[in-house]
């Protein structure tokens, strides 16, 4: 069986990694509410893609620590996925907006029926 990172994942990965290169996994993890495996995963398969590369580099308390950079084809690859995450997300927003719309217009014929004058019954 194989897992596949998704583009949402994939995407948020590459956008946090572009702002910040030196966060280690742990923190790419806690920014982003993934699991350490999830981002470990993830990185593995960006570096496989040609997306990342991986370089060491000195941390201030003299440990090695590593630098996750996008390479020219990951900055594509980001593009790409950037496009898409909007895409979605502007049909998410829409769709969010006819139901809120129709939640409103329920809660308003709702409002209209309950104080409209009623004949008792006897």
């Amino acid at each position: 069986m194989t897992k596949v990172v998704d583009e949402d994942t994939q995407f948020r990965v590459l956008r946090l990694i572009e702002e910040s290169p030196e966060s280690s996994q742990r923190e790419i993890a806690g920014t982003l509410g993934i699991s350490l495996g999830g981002v470990n995963y993830c990185l593995r398969a960006l570096v496989d893609k040609g997306h990342v590369k991986v370089r060491n580099v000195r941390a201030s308390n003299s440990k090695l620590r590593y630098a996750y950079i996008l390479t020219p084809k990951g900055i594509v690859a980001k593009t790409v996925l950037t496009a898409r995450f909007l895409k979605r997300k502007m049909a998410e927003y829409e769709a969010l907006k006819l139901e809120i719309e129709s939640l409103k217009t329920g809660i308003e014929l709702r409002r209209d029926w309950a104080s409209t004058p009623r004949r008792k019954v006897r």
